[in-house]
């Protein structure tokens, strides 16, 4: 096969061939399509793909973007079997906002993704484990580049500290030597990796404002990071310390109540992110800058348990699991 050559494989793919009503009733399917690769692409042999809230989101149409129909799935790890001189053979491991939203994603037994977007996968880290890096670990880094990376010194207060951006966003806070605050709806321990001790905050049981306060000297959280939204707003808002910066994720209600003046007085700074405008490429890069940290053991992909994986074949169980809240990083194994 010469260099201008490109190999065609019969994949097997997962569609969705039209918006469902809600999560219970996405039908996926598996179709074979014929893929081929560009002149800048790769031709990935999928070994394994992850399952994100965004893909059962994206799938019940609450994302207007999201083509009809396609291949869903946004992460992915797997071996290079086509490509430009030197890139055939490599394991690798990638991300982004289109794959699987506005174009054929990763829930399927191959993939084709710019050469430039994928990241090589640490030998000490599965297939699984590499697939289920990316949202989470792309949401939480994107978050501290937009509102400055987090320092030692520093104190990062996390709102939802046990769902996986949160996990994400305690592992890259403590790796780069900031405190970690975390909060939970409930009683419980930090739940993930953290390269510190993380003091974790009960919101059924205290004021979490006043907490942050006297844990901080009165001084308050330098950076919050917000994954849940509205109903931790005004916690988060309260928390901030003079020059804050409160990153937001997500939403349930849109609309909050804001006190402007309390805003500028403390010349805080809001950061909205949404990794669904990420390009692969944009997010190989962010994904990167986490390169070392992996290589260094300060940061760890997430546990897969064996039950949390599923073949292409049970993809719709996948999603339903997604879609119920489950706790476990859901994966698809072609």
């Amino acid at each position: 096969m010469s260099s201008t050559d490109t190999k065609a494989v019969e994949a097997r793919c997962v569609r969705l061939n039209a918006k469902a009503e809600n999560a219970a009733a996405v039908a996926p399917v598996v179709e074979r399509h014929i893929l081929t690769r560009g002149p800048n692409d790769l031709l990935i042999e999928v070994k394994a793909a992850a399952v994100n809230p965004s893909d059962v989101k994206a799938a019940t149409g609450l994302m207007p973007y999201a083509v009809f129909p396609r291949t869903p799935g946004r992460d992915y790890a797997g071996v290079v079997i086509d490509g430009p001189a030197g890139t055939v053979g490599r394991e690798v491991f990638g991300s982004s906002g289109d794959l699987g939203i506005r174009r054929d994603g990763s829930h399927a037994t191959h993939l084709v993704v710019e050469a430039d977007a994928v990241v090589e996968k640490p030998k000490t880290v599965s297939w699984e484990e590499a697939a289920g890096i990316g949202v989470p670990f792309v949401t939480a880094m994107e978050g501290f580049r937009r509102a400055g990376i987090p320092k030692p010194g520093e104190t990062v207060l996390v709102f939802g500290v046990n769902g996986k951006v949160g996990q994400a966003a305690v592992q890259i806070a403590t790796w780069q030597g900031a405190r970690v605050i975390g909060v939970v709806r409930k009683a419980e321990a930090y739940e993930g990796h953290a390269n510190a001790p993380v003091e974790v905050i009960d919101a059924s049981a205290s004021d979490v404002a006043e907490r942050v306060r006297e844990l901080t000297g009165g001084k308050g959280a330098d950076i919050v990071f917000n994954t849940v939204g509205d109903p931790y707003f005004q916690a988060a808002h309260k928390s901030l310390a003079l020059r804050g910066r409160q990153i937001l994720i997500a939403a349930i209600d849109r609309i909050v109540q804001f006190n402007i003046l309390e805003f500028y007085r403390g010349q805080h700074t809001y950061v909205g992110i949404d990794t669904l405008g990420l390009s692969s490429a944009a997010t190989g890069a962010v994904l990167r800058e986490l390169g070392p940290g992996f290589a260094s053991g300060h940061l760890k992909p997430f546990p897969i348990k064996a039950n949390a994986v599923y073949p292409l074949e049970r993809a719709r169980e996948a999603y339903v699991a997604v879609a119920s809240s489950s706790r476990d990083r859901v994966i698809l194994r072609p």
